[in-house]
């Protein structure tokens, strides 16, 4: 038996699906939680878990009410241009703090208690102890006041966003003044992600001292085993 699909009719209408619009990060679970009593309220995360270089950046913020610079978003989603701004209006509005774990460090306890060592210290370096910490990811923090961890948070609380924008512009700034001090290597261009110039450099000069040796590609370059794309570290925040 043959099967053949019958013509729609051409009375049906057909209704447009309606997408809703990104809302990105609001201030409004820091507003109900300072409603209960918990004030300050701080956001932190981090910048640069994924490559094979460089340090991993963390950042704490206290937004003030009042002056909440406009167009806050996960960092990833907007331009270079455009974070360098909200960064300096974060910096002129905000209470923040910034601490930077090493390769160093990355290679002694791993990248992941790495950044949640750089969060809870950058949480500790705020002017004022916060009493509710919003912290981007799955993981809590080691710290004596109250942490709630939200998925996802850069794109849904204000004061994480503020902080992956601080994160993410100091990070990136840092990279830059490496590739001054490396020009071979490019660091200005790939912020020591696992890009193919990055892969190209790292096979004719070999890791410097900034770069994660517990990474595979790293570790393998410093092996002598030739270096191959499935080692690579997979670069979601690039």
């Amino acid at each position: 038996m043959a099967w053949f699909r019958a013509p729609e009719p051409s009375n049906v209408r057909k209704v447009p699906v309606m997408i809703p619009a990104r809302r990105g990060p609001t201030f409004a679970r820091e507003a109900n939680a300072m409603r209960k009593g918990f004030a300050p309220v701080a956001g932190c995360d981090e910048a640069g878990r994924g490559p094979l270089a460089g340090p991993v950046v963390a950042a704490a913020v206290i937004l003030d009410p009042m002056r909440i610079p406009k167009g806050l978003d996960d960092s990833k989603m907007l331009e270079p241009e455009e974070r360098a701004v909200l960064f300096d209006k974060i910096c002129a509005t905000s209470e923040v703090a910034i601490t930077i774990a090493p390769p160093a460090r990355i290679d002694r306890d791993n990248v992941l208690r790495a950044s949640l060592w750089a969060l809870a210290q950058a949480v500790c370096a705020l002017p004022r102890i916060p009493q509710l910490v919003f912290v981007d990811g799955r993981d809590s923090l080691p710290l004596q006041c109250e942490v709630k961890a939200v998925i996802g948070g850069d794109g849904i609380v204000a004061s994480i966003a503020a902080a992956s924008i601080v994160a993410k512009v100091t990070r990136d700034r840092l990279m830059m003044q490496l590739g001054l001090a490396h020009p071979e290597y490019g660091f200005e261009k790939h912020k020591g992600y696992s890009t193919s110039l990055h892969w190209e450099r790292l096979r004719a000069h070999g890791p410097t001292v900034h770069h994660r040796n517990s990474f595979a590609p790293v570790r393998d370059c410093l092996n002598g085993a030739p270096l191959s794309p499935e080692a690579a570290v997979v670069n979601a925040d690039l």
